[in-house]
C-alpha cells in the first residue's frame, strides 16, 4: 500500500522535474539561436536536405513505403519555407500552419506505418510462414527523431515572435508616455527592445507570468508594484 502511494509520488515528481529541465533546456537553446540566427539559418538549410536524402536511401534500401516518403520529403520542403524570414514567424502564414498539419500528419502516419503487422490473407493459418522483419524500438525512436520531429522541432525553437514582441515594444513606449519621458527616450527604449525574441521564450514567460499571478491571488508572493 505504502509503495503504491510512493510510486505515483515519485512518479509525479520524476515528470515535474523532467518537464522543469526540459523547459529550461529549451530556454537556454532559444538564447543561443538569437545570438547566432545567421549559423542556425544555415544549418537547418543543410539539414533538410541531409534528411530528404536519408528519407529517400531508406526507400531504396529498406523498403519504405514510398507514399510515405513522398509525404515526408514535401513536408520538408514546405518546413523550409519558414525559413525565408527566420528566425521571425508569422502564426497567420500559409506556410506555418501547413507546416503544423503536415507534423501532425506525418507523426500519426508513421505511428501506424511501424506498428501494423501485415500477414497476406493465405499465409494466416500457415505455421512455416515467416513474416517481414519488423524495425525495432531503437530504430523506429531514431528515425522519428531524425526524420519527423528534428526539423519542426528546430524551428519551434529557432523562430521568434515578432508581432508579440512589437506589440510589446508599442505598450512599454506608451508607458514611458504617461510617465512623462521624453520621445527621444521613448524611441531608443523602442528601438532597444524591438529584437526578435525565441518563441520558446515567449510561451515559458507567459505561463510562468501565469503562475505567478496565481501564486499572488493565494498569497505565496507579494505582489509586484505597478508600472504607474
Amino acid at each position: 500500500m505504502i509503495l503504491n502511494i510512493l510510486s505515483v509520488i515519485g512518479t509525479v515528481f520524476g515528470f515535474c522535474f523532467l518537464t522543469l529541465s526540459i523547459a529550461s533546456g529549451l530556454y537556454y537553446i532559444s538564447e543561443l539561436v538569437e545570438e547566432h540566427s545567421e549559423p542556425t539559418k544555415r544549418f537547418l538549410y543543410k539539414a533538410i536536405y541531409v534528411i530528404i536524402g536519408i528519407l529517400a536511401t531508406c526507400w531504396l534500401l529498406d523498403g519504405l513505403s514510398f507514399k510515405l516518403t513522398l509525404l515526408s520529403i514535401v513536408s520538408h520542403l514546405v518546413y523550409r519555407e519558414n525559413l525565408k524570414r527566420f528566425p521571425v514567424i508569422s502564426l497567420t502564414s500559409v506556410s506555418f500552419i501547413a507546416s503544423c498539419v503536415l507534423v501532425v500528419l506525418n507523426h500519426f502516419l508513421w505511428f501506424r506505418y511501424f506498428s501494423k503487422v501485415e500477414i497476406p490473407p493465405q499465409f494466416k493459418f500457415d505455421p512455416t510462414y515467416i513474416p517481414q522483419r519488423r524495425a525495432t524500438f531503437a530504430e523506429v525512436a531514431s528515425f522519428f527523431c531524425f526524420c519527423v520531429w528534428f526539423v519542426p522541432f528546430s524551428l519551434f525553437v529557432s523562430l521568434s515572435a515578432g508581432d508579440y514582441l512589437l506589440a510589446q515594444s508599442s505598450s512599454d513606449a506608451a508607458v514611458l508616455k504617461l510617465r512623462g519621458v521624453s520621445g527621444e527616450g521613448t524611441h531608443s527604449t523602442h528601438s532597444t527592445r524591438n529584437r526578435n525574441v525565441g518563441l520558446v521564450r515567449v510561451v515559458i514567460n507567459s505561463i510562468r507570468g501565469h503562475i505567478n499571478t496565481w501564486l499572488q491571488v493565494f498569497g505565496y508572493r507579494r505582489p509586484t508594484e505597478p508600472l504607474l
